[in-house]
């Protein structure tokens, strides 16, 4: 693509990205339309953003904006590509770190069998038969993040649930006839620490990785995220569930906050597991493997990496080309700091 026609399809997403993603974004905390509106124009916040960070016109330049993060999709270029689809990215990280498997893929109506011996083809049966084997797998759509369309689906004894809600085996037949553009993935036994939060949901990392200017890759900041009643079966920060900043060196989580509410927590508000002082189970293996693992794609400046600790290690959920400000910048602003040094090295006008 030519420079000048790229740029200007870049200006075109920005523009888009301003009506539906910032103008249109929710207003949980009720913030004025006329004040919405300003910091929408002046600086490219959502609403939600300027009760979160307590935003005012002296402070809004303290914080990255929605624009920040949307141009820092663009630092891994042409790689980017490669994160950002779910399907390849398993492919080549499979080679280097421990990744849920992939059995099935439905799109433009097509069913596929991923990686099997007997043929590309599947039926509906295969399916459900491989269901009933594995226990559990995840149904994620192709495309969309932030949770959106992930389905937990369950099989014991002739028992299914979507969702951990009982379900038909119909039922199931036709969530997998009826939607199209994903994969299902089989579900990976998480550490039963993190089952102790929260049994329900799969309680992730998220943790970020920047490769700085000599090549070598670095840890900036992690979470965990956890889920709750009302995000099952995903912990996503952005769905409405809990995140606790985790210190680098030891592993021991901080408070648990949310970007729905300005409420903070010290235990799981439905477990009532213990949350501020605990430590992530098997942490050095945790950065040791990711570390290893980033080490073998030198070429991507920047992981937003979705891991499961399991009993026996990491598992590598998701890599992402990019991570949402929020879930950062609830703990203190970064345009000035270390995120925002490094999309300025990388050209991201901030």
């Amino acid at each position: 693509m030519h420079p000048l026609i790229k740029r200007a399809v870049k200006r075109g997403k920005l523009a888009y990205l301003w009506v539906t993603r910032i103008l249109l974004a929710p207003n949980r905390f009720g913030v004025p339309w006329h004040v919405r509106l300003r910091y929408a124009v002046s600086g490219g916040f959502i609403a939600d953003q300027v009760a979160l960070y307590g935003l005012t016109p002296r402070t809004k330049g303290a914080y990255l904006s929605e624009f920040d993060w949307y141009r820092s999709r663009w630092i891994n270029e042409p790689f980017d590509s490669m994160l950002n689809n779910k399907i390849v990215c398993n492919e080549v990280l499979q080679h280097h770190i421990r990744v849920p498997q992939i059995f099935f893929i439905k799109n433009k109506g097509r069913l596929v069998s991923h990686g099997s011996s007997s043929g590309p083809s599947a039926t509906i049966d295969e399916v459900i038969d491989t269901l009933d084997q594995t226990g559990a797998m995840f149904l994620k759509p192709l495309a969309a993040g932030k949770g959106k369309g992930v389905r937990r689906l369950d099989s014991a004894d002739g028992v299914y649930r979507i969702d951990n809600a009982t379900a038909s085996r119909e039922q199931v037949v036709r969530l997998i006839q009826t939607e199209d553009g994903w994969f299902l993935s089989g579900a990976v036994e998480q550490h039963p620490q993190l089952a102790a939060i929260h049994e329900h949901t799969t309680n992730t990392i998220r943790l970020i990785t920047m490769r700085m200017p000599d090549g070598t890759a670095k840890i900036f900041f992690a979470v965990l995220r956890m889920g709750t009643a009302e995000t099952v079966p995903v912990d996503n920060g952005s769905r409405g569930g809990l995140v606790s900043r985790i210190d680098l060196d030891s592993g021991e989580l901080s408070e648990a906050r949310t970007l729905w509410s300005r409420d903070v927590f010290t235990e799981h508000p439905d477990t009532k597991a213990q949350i501020l002082g605990a430590r992530v189970p098997l942490w050095d293996d945790v950065k040791a493997a990711v570390l290893s693992a980033v080490d073998a794609v030198p070429y991507v400046q920047f992981i937003a990496w979705d891991i499961l600790v399991t009993p026996d290690g990491p598992c590598v959920i998701e890599a992402n080309t990019s991570s949402g400000v929020n879930i950062i910048q609830i703990w203190g602003p970064q345009r000035q700091g270390e995120l925002g040094d490094f999309y300025r090295a990388h050209g991201v006008k901030c």
